[in-house]
């Protein structure tokens, strides 16, 4: 008990026996706590969980809300226990958004299969539940669970796996109306048309495969998507070739009318009056068509840099983190002020649903990619909860605490809402590394004044601005040494007097365990002058620290980070809203290198930047691999270049319609986008390879040149429109969703397959005339 201790006999220096009670005050004491957290401005304790991998979060979220359920029965009436967030609420938001898109995009492609009759639908229709079954099976075969990329990936592959099923069915219809027989119809329709199906899926799985080998943490984050595509993609090519011809040989009317139902009638009428003629001239007239196409396509090329780039967007969640920083070495109250200002600046703010705040280090990880800083006095933060996200309210309160927090100069704030993608410091970083502390410094200083004056940069945070106080002792060696004072004795004496030492440690009559801590009685408001009186032991006893030392306040640099053991100091800068970062970034850069240099010290790129050269980089081989993976398939395919060159000939023509689409939709050039690039080209070459491979089996029957061009263009034309259509109108829900992250995925491939199912009607058919010629297959 206390008691005992405060009887507990010490041994004065002239042999006196006395009571720990008669040269001390003992009694309980709370101990200082290196950090602290609330709830909505009241003491709290934060109790986190996370799910291992592959198990589901949402049936977690249920198991753990019951567990706590039966926790709070034993609590006492004074203490309450409250989720203070739980992000599979926003999990399932978003599943439950993607599962009505997906949904709709089902719609939509059953009401683009109606040219080819209810019976043909069906028959189609019936490879989208085997496919996606299949795909979801290779997925978890993969080891990737159904989260929202995922989803999305078979949102983008509903448009696709249709196609193999629509070329067959159509196919076989074809060969009805001609006359023959469901069973001769079924085996002629699908061996006419299989090499080419086969090919376009293979030019189509190259184009997704190479995106499941993305390097760095942005290829992790997004390889659920490819891998969803590629599983239900490569399902729906054994559907269409086996159960699909099938299905037709059994449900397809024995008797197609021959020229198919009012919606085929109207499209083939279309194709006849406007098309035909169309082809015509440009087979008349190759050069100027070409001419004409080109112009067209360079004119969208001259749309980049008013698109900008990006790496990926904000998260969309409906809360966002205020992170604190007071100056170096300060203590935890002071931080403790400036958490609190935070806290009831957001109090009365409508859209607030409450606040999570921590002081002395950050808060729990609530955000996949958020980095939890360390445990220092200095720092804190406060995660906001809104009440539901909206980007303009949820921005303007954003901006409005921004400026109320720059007219307080105790501490730094940064707010920051969450972005998708792999961890990233700040959007915009300079590196400053160089081996002298002071040095780096001045230079910090340089580049911090730069970046504050550069458009587009807010929130500059330089930790070196500020230098952090330290105590000094002072000590004069030789006049301690002289009084009998031990080396060390001095620094264990002041260490005494302010931090205090543990003596050992109390065990209660419950076994509960206390440490003893011995220490002078004072308090953190006590000057520097109030040292004067600490005694420590000497050789003829105690001696005033006066004597020996003279205790004073002074500056230290400020701790600096070491990368790749070298001194790195880093200033970070947000980005104020209607900017680019990569615009900015360029600006940033292109100002510091007016800072002049001293040898051994250089700037390094970080930020987005960094992780940008990094995803981005990866990009380079992936793509190279797969445009020499579609080529060899396509080499294959056709045995000569000059179809290949045809063939790859619509690449142009897609990209122009994925340029404008980012344009006119207000989306800039982002990781996902890029993907929807490297999707587009498989889709678009799939598209062409029908045309390009009809033409050749005419020609190889011994049909003339224009002629074989011109029947082909009008026979495929109705399955590349189907087929364009139907990728289109499934991933149409995922563009107009909104969402920062899949839209602009999904209005590239919009945008490409618009333009290059509009433009290759007529530029390959011209490209076969220029380059095939009179050369037989």
């Amino acid at each position: 008990s206390v008691d005992e201790v405060a009887d507990v006999p010490v041994r004065a220096r002239d042999g006196t026996v006395l009571r720990v009670k008669d040269v001390a005050k003992v009694g309980w004491g709370y101990e200082e706590q290196p950090h602290y957290a609330r709830y909505n401005g009241k003491r709290a304790v934060w109790v986190t969980m996370t799910q291992k991998d592959g198990l589901n979060v949402l049936d977690i979220r249920d198991a753990a809300i019951v567990a706590a359920e039966e926790y709070r029965k034993l609590l006492p009436p004074d203490v309450k226990l409250e989720v203070a967030f739980d992000q599979s609420f926003d999990i399932a938001r978003k599943l439950q958004q993607l599962g009505r898109d997906f949904a709709i995009a089902l719609a939509i492609v059953l009401i683009t299969l109606l040219p080819l009759g209810w019976r043909a639908s069906l028959v189609v229709m019936v490879s989208v539940p085997l496919s996606l079954m299949m795909g979801v099976a290779v997925l978890a075969f993969c080891g990737f669970t159904l989260n929202q990329l995922a989803i999305s990936g078979f949102i983008i592959a509903l448009g696709l796996l249709v196609d193999d099923s629509i070329v067959v069915t159509e196919n076989i219809a074809r060969h009805l109306r001609e006359g023959q027989d469901r069973i001769t119809a079924a085996l002629s329709g699908t061996r006419e048309i299989a090499v080419a199906v086969i090919g376009c899926t293979a030019v189509l799985l190259l184009a997704f495969l190479p995106l499941t080998f993305l390097p760095e943490g942005a290829g992790k984050f997004t390889r659920s998507l490819p891998v969803a595509v590629l599983g239900t993609v490569a399902a729906s090519l054994l559907v269409s070739l086996t159960i699909v011809p099938f299905l037709a040989s059994r449900l397809l009317p024995r008797n197609e009318p021959e020229h198919g139902n009012r919606f085929l009638q109207v499209i083939q009428n279309g194709i006849q009056r406007f098309y035909a003629p169309l082809l015509h001239w440009a087979l008349n007239s190759p050069w100027k068509a070409m001419a004409i196409a080109s112009v067209i396509v360079f004119s969208g090329l001259g749309l980049v840099p008013f698109i900008g780039t990006s790496l990926f967007p904000p998260s969309g969640a409906s809360y966002f983190s205020v992170g604190i920083t007071a100056p170096e070495g300060a203590a935890i109250t002071q931080t403790d002020r400036a958490v609190r200002f935070v806290e009831n600046a957001t109090r009365g703010e409508p859209d607030v649903a409450g606040t999570m705040a921590n002081v002395g280090r950050g808060n729990p990880q609530v955000f996949y990619n958020q980095r939890s800083y360390d445990q220092r006095s200095n720092i804190g933060e406060v995660i906001v909860n809104l009440k539901q996200w909206d980007e303009a309210r949820g921005n303007a309160l954003v901006d409005r605490l921004r400026k109320r927090f720059e007219a307080s100069a105790d501490a730094q704030y940064v707010l920051k809402i969450f972005q998708n993608g792999p961890p990233i410091d700040a959007p915009i970083l300079v590196k400053v590394v160089g081996p002298d502390l002071g040095v780096l410094k001045r230079l910090a200083g340089e580049v911090e004044a730069v970046m504050r004056k550069v458009p587009g940069t807010r929130d500059v945070s330089n930790p070196v601005a500020v230098d952090q106080s330290r105590l000094e002792l002072g000590l004069d060696a030789g006049k301690a040494a002289l009084l009998g004072v031990q080396p060390g004795a001095p620094r264990r004496a002041l260490r005494l007097a302010l931090a205090g030492e543990n003596a050992g440690r109390l065990r209660d009559n419950e076994g509960d365990s206390y440490n003893v801590v011995v220490r002078l009685p004072l308090d953190a408001r006590h000057p520097v002058s109030a040292l004067d009186d600490v005694f420590v032991p000497g050789g003829n006893g105690a001696v005033p620290l006066r004597e020996i030392a003279t205790p004073r306040l002074d500056s230290a640099p400020p701790r600096i980070n070491r990368e790749r053991q070298q001194r790195t100091v880093s200033i970070q800068s947000q980005i104020a809203d209607g900017y680019l970062t990569a615009k900015v970034n360029t600006a940033v850069y292109k100002a510091i290198k007016g800072i002049k240099l001293p040898a051994g010290y250089r700037f390094d790129e970080g930020g987005e930047a960094e992780v940008a050269a990094r995803s981005f980089g990866g990009l380079g081989p992936i793509i190279a691999f797969t445009v020499f993976g579609i080529l060899a398939v396509l080499v294959i395919e056709f045995g000569r270049f000059r179809e290949v060159a045809v063939v790859a000939g619509v690449i142009p023509l897609g990209i122009f319609g994925g340029i404008v689409a980012l344009f006119v939709t207000g989306n800039s050039i982002s990781y996902t986008a890029v993907i929807g690039f490297i999707a587009l080209i498989g889709i678009e070459i799939k598209n062409s390879i029908l045309l390009v491979d009809f033409t050749t089996q005419l020609r190889a029957r011994g049909v003339e040149l224009r002629e074989a061009i011109e029947r082909a263009g009008e026979v495929r034309f109705l399955p590349v429109l189907l087929t364009s259509v139907t990728a289109i109108g499934g991933l149409l829900p995922l563009a107009l969703s909104g969402s920062g992250l899949y839209s602009p995925l999904a209005w590239v491939i919009i945008g490409g397959l618009v333009s290059s199912t509009l433009l290759s009607r007529i530029v390959t058919p011209v490209m076969y005339l220029l380059i095939v010629r009179g050369h037989l297959p």
